[in-house]
């Protein structure tokens, strides 16, 4: 799908206050995605309308549900259908099976935008497309791709499902199990997964189980799962942040999965689990830097509007030093994490990138959002706001695909700091 398709598409469903799209975005993402860059900041046009394009949606038609659905703990079906609608389920995706054939760097320009309104909505669409879409075109056969990457392009949510209650950090841990048929028609599987993102909604999983427990980790393969095959919901978690981003735990009763949805090789999954976080990473990151902006965006304005001895709180030296501090802080994650996806996209080893842009944007997001409430004085610490959501929000930043201490301990092991 081109940018141009793409975004008209927004444009004619959005209110006719709705961008319009400029001659020379008729280019395919597909074909142009200009390599040299300049600065950081130098992003192709295509990037840089698809930004506007989702900033617009966010502001337009997520904004106005982020409170309901942060009370109810419930996503909104008509934001995930709208999602679907703007193209931004499929970005990487090639137009071939419905997708917008984007850059990688587009991927996090997207999330970061939905994070600064929402980053509940932000980490449905950073799951959907960083990790289940992309171990579909990395690793799956031809014959799955053609089957289910127009579906998770066009109308159907992903999940993926690694973690479990005895493996978090050492995911490699995993109890649930595979059992082949005599026949070798299908797969059995046994077990429970925990703390899974999208599951609630999500159509297509990604289960990670071991083929034979006493291989270890080179017993873990990969199995595309439907739905209806038999995932069972055992229990929704009720959250301090994201609330409306679904987090369950998934039982799997002797569900069948045909052989023929196995992704990559038996035996490989540890290896598509650990390339595919890597990338999720740099996705986390974007989601943080976003949330970090959201909050900053919100709260620093307030403070010129809001007067204490007879002039605007914003205008006091002291406010203005943590505005600069906070905005530079900011911009140096923003800057970790854009410089970590470019790396990704020149094909070059970027492990130690992805974790410092995914450690340090969970702490600026902390800082950030937890600064902003304090400039907003007693409002900020209401829910009038939402500024305090930002702060709820962004504990998992230092929680979720690696927590804070896997980080530093993945950039420590590389031991190549010059």
């Amino acid at each position: 799908m081109s940018l141009t398709r793409l975004a008209q598409r927004t444009a004619r469903q959005l209110p006719s206050t709705s961008l319009r799209i400029a001659p020379h975005a008729a280019r395919s993402f597909a074909t142009e995605h200009e390599p040299q860059m300049n600065s950081l900041y130098r992003l192709t046009d295509e990037e840089e309308m698809l930004k506007d394009v989702v900033k617009k949606f966010a502001t337009e038609v997520v904004a106005p549900k982020v409170s309901e659905m942060d009370e109810n703990e419930q996503m909104d079906p008509a934001i995930i259908k709208a999602l679907f609608e703007q193209g931004l389920m499929g970005i990487e995706t090639s137009p071939d099976h419905g997708g917008a054939g984007a850059s990688f760097t587009s991927a996090i320009l997207v999330i970061e935008e939905l994070a600064k309104v929402d980053p509940s909505v932000s980490v449905l669409c950073d799951v959907h497309n960083t990790l289940v879409n992309t171990v579909l075109r990395k690793y799956a056969n031809d014959d799955l791709k053609d089957k289910y990457l127009p579906q998770l392009s066009e109308s159907k949510l992903g999940s993926f499902a690694l973690s479990e209650p005895a493996s978090g950090s050492d995911a490699f841990a995993l109890k649930t199990t595979a059992t082949k048929s005599d026949d070798g028609s299908y797969y059995t599987l046994n077990g429970s997964k925990m703390w899974i993102t999208n599951s609630y909604e999500a159509e297509i999983f990604l289960v990670f189980a071991t083929v034979d427990s006493s291989a270890g980790y080179k017993g873990i393969t990969c199995f595309l799962v439907e739905k209806e095959m038999g995932v069972k919901i055992a229990k929704k978690e009720k959250k301090l942040g994201i609330r409306a981003s679904s987090t369950c735990t998934l039982d799997f009763d002797d569900l069948k999965v045909p052989a023929a949805n196995l992704i990559g090789e038996v035996g490989k999954g540890y290896k598509i689990a650990i390339e595919i976080l890597n990338e999720g990473r740099i996705g986390i990151a974007g989601q943080m830097i976003g949330l970090a902006q959201g909050a900053f965006n919100v709260s620093v304005p307030y403070t010129f509007q809001r007067k204490q001895f007879g002039q605007p709180v914003g205008t006091f030296p002291v406010m203005g030093a943590q505005f600069a501090e906070v905005a530079t802080e900011i911009e140096a994650a923003r800057l970790l994490t854009y410089n970590a996806a470019r790396l990704k996209e020149e094909g070059v080893n970027f492990t130690k990138q992805a974790a410092m842009a995914k450690w340090y944007s969970s702490v600026v997001a902390q800082k950030a959002s937890g600064s902003a409430i304090e400039w907003a004085g007693g409002v900020g610490f209401t829910r009038e706001t939402g500024i305090e959501k930002f702060w709820r929000d962004s504990k998992i930043g230092a929680i979720y695909e690696g927590t804070s201490n896997i980080q530093l301990q993945t950039i420590g092991d590389e031991k190549d700091y010059a």
